[in-house]
This record gives C-alpha cells, sequence and structure tokens, in this order.
C-alpha cells in the first residue's frame, strides 16, 4: 500500500508519501490541476492500494471526485484536531504534509464523517434557496425605505395592496431608476424561490427521517430536510449535548478553577441550519403552550435573545431523538424523556 499525506491548497498540494512494502519515503509539490492528475493516475495504473488522507478543505471537491473516480481510498480529518496534534513551532507545507502522513501511519489520523455525493447536492438546492430567500429580504427591505421616505408605512400590505402606491410615488430620476429595478428583481426572484420551494418539497418525500420530523409543530419542509442531511448518521452523537455543541448552539466557555466564564454561543456548525432552527424554534414557540411557558421564563430571566437560542437548541436536541429513534412527534410525545412525569398524560405504555 501507499499512503499519501497532502496539505492541500487551492492553487497546489504538498504531499509526503511512503510505500509500505519498501519503507521508502518521498515527497513532492503537485501544481493543480493537470501536474496532480497526471500523477495520481500514474499511480492508479500500477495497480497499487493507495490511501489518501488531508485536512479538511472547501476547496478540494474536484479533488474527492478525482479520487473516487481512480478509486483511490480518501481520508478526510479534523484540522483543528490535526493542528493540536502538531508539536514543533515552526509550520510549513512539508512539515504539515509530513504530519497529517505520521497521523496514517500510526493510525492517529482524527478522520471524520463526509456526506455523500447526492447528499451533498440536495444541500446545495436548501443553500441556493436560502440565499435567494435573503437577497430577496434585502430586497424587500430596500422598497420598504423607500416607502417609508414617502410617507407610506404598511408593512406586509405593501406586497399586497398597495404596490401601486409606492409605484406611483414621484421620485427623482436615479431613486425612480433604482426603485423600478428593485421591482424587477422582486419580481424575478419571487418565481424562483417558488420553483425552489416546491423542489424542496419534493426531496422531502423522498427521504421518510424528514417527513418525521416535519411532524414536529414548527418544523417545516427545509427544516427537516436540512436536520436530516446535515446531522447524517445519529450515532456520531452519544447525546443531545453533543448535537447543541456541533450545531454552534452551546455558548463559549473559559472557566479556570472556581470561575467560570461563559460567553456568547459558539456559531460553529453549519449556519444555515442554526438560522432555521431559530426561526423553527419561535413558531413551536407560538404553536405549544409548554413551550411558550418555558420561553417567556427564560426571556423574563436572560432576555429575549438567549430565550430565542435556548429554544432553539432544545429544538434541535428534540429533533435529535426523533430522528434517532425513528419516531415522530406523537410518539415522541409518548415515549419521550418526559413520559411518566406528573402531568404528562401519556406516561409509559
Amino acid at each position: 500500500m501507499i499512503i499519501i499525506g497532502v496539505d492541500f491548497h487551492p492553487e497546489f498540494q504538498q504531499i509526503a508519501w511512503v510505500d509500505t512494502e519498501t519503507g521508502e519515503l518521498q515527497e513532492r509539490r503537485l501544481q493543480h490541476r493537470d501536474e496532480a492528475e497526471i500523477f495520481y493516475q500514474q499511480l492508479a495504473a500500477q495497480g497499487v492500494q493507495v490511501r489518501v488522507g488531508m485536512e479538511a478543505s472547501g476547496h478540494g471537491r474536484w479533488f474527492e471526485r478525482f479520487l473516487a473516480e481512480l478509486r483511490m481510498e480518501l481520508w478526510i480529518g479534523d484540522a483543528a484536531k490535526i493542528q493540536r496534534k502538531r508539536v514543533r513551532k515552526q509550520k510549513t507545507d512539508r512539515q504539515d504534509a509530513q504530519l497529517i502522513l505520521k497521523l496514517l501511519l500510526k493510525d492517529d489520523f482524527p478522520r471524520i464523517w463526509v456526506p455523500s455525493w447526492e447528499n451533498r447536492d440536495v444541500r446545495q438546492l436548501l443553500w441556493h434557496r436560502h440565499r435567494m430567500v435573503q437577497a430577496r429580504t434585502r430586497i424587500m427591505n430596500q422598497l420598504q425605505a423607500v416607502a417609508l421616505n414617502e410617507g407610506l408605512r404598511c408593512k406586509k400590505r405593501l406586497w399586497r395592496t398597495e404596490r401601486q402606491r409606492l409605484e406611483s410615488f414621484p421620485l427623482a430620476p436615479w431613486a425612480s431608476r433604482r426603485r423600478h429595478e428593485l421591482l424587477l428583481l422582486l419580481d424575478q426572484l419571487n418565481p424562483t424561490i417558488a420553483e425552489l420551494s416546491q423542489a424542496v418539497e419534493q426531496e422531502l418525500e423522498k427521504c421518510p427521517e424528514a417527513q418525521r420530523l416535519a411532524t414536529h409543530p414548527g418544523v417545516g419542509p427545509l427544516t427537516a430536510l436540512a436536520f436530516v442531511l446535515i446531522i447524517g448518521e445519529t450515532e456520531r452523537f452519544s447525546c443531545g449535548k453533543q448535537v447543541a455543541s456541533y450545531l454552534g448552539l452551546v455558548p463559549l466557555e473559559d472557566s479556570s478553577g472556581s470561575q467560570r466564564r461563559l460567553g456568547h454561543i459558539t456559531k460553529q456548525g453549519n449556519s444555515m441550519l442554526r438560522f432555521l432552527l431559530v426561526e423553527a424554534a419561535q413558531v413551536t414557540v407560538r404553536s405549544l403552550p409548554e413551550w411558550r411557558r418555558r420561553y417567556f421564563h427564560l426571556m423574563m430571566r436572560r432576555g429575549r435573545k438567549i430565550a430565542k437560542i435556548a429554544m432553539a437548541r432544545r429544538l434541535a436536541v428534540c429533533l435529535y431523538w426523533m430522528l434517532r429513534q425513528g419516531w415522530d412527534y406523537q410518539q415522541w410525545v409518548k415515549f419521550g424523556s418526559h413520559a411518566g412525569q406528573p402531568g404528562n398524560p401519556h406516561g409509559v405504555q
């Protein structure tokens, strides 16, 4: 077997590899993409087994696809854990590649879970819709500002019944052009978002796990599908606290001795899913009396923002256990961790 440690960069990669039969160690710098493709194609032509290790990177999708086509084994590692395993003060590309190779040889490489290509493609659908909605929101806010400057304050009615009034305001030439082009962009985005929303619902019908999560009050198709795709294999997490930490919904902590210092949430993990959970939790608070009581209790003690994050974290833990146990919302209510407690009419069956 040939084991290769790769320090990956957008323009090149520094590699260090060893042949386990001969023990020969070699190093090389490969430019992307031609030189790197030729090198790995030559290895594949030799018919030897190849294992490649690299840090997680947002610019290496083509490299992952290329190795998959050549049927080479690719291990992707946690960059933060690899960084903590570095002992020397110096840091160069050669030393990074040697460190990854050393971890592979010692069987100490911090390998992470990698989603499938189908999973990643559906994620692109969710991200695309999310960005389109954000763009539409910015455009609508600008048009609301134009209306306010002209003395028209009607909030959501601006898009239902008062749009003609917005279009009829006499404005200066450049202001009029800005209003006209913003309205055109809004008209173009609305059908695009509707089409993407329909595609999300179609993907939901293909995913039974997401359909079960969508039975929870406040959780729609987008949130349910995003949660299933991003959490992936539930066996990766042993408890709900790890899920909350994975999604960045836990506070920063810098404690020592008897002093405990907590800061803002870490905001690690997927920002889109964290945003969707916060939005869904606010709908859940309006739908369920128990959640509403807990939310107002936290809001009076800690403030509105912290209460929203706490509800989003609670929702994430609920969805995790529903996904792990294969339950819908009614089964969660009946058999969840609160079953058998006073006030629960279902108890333990």
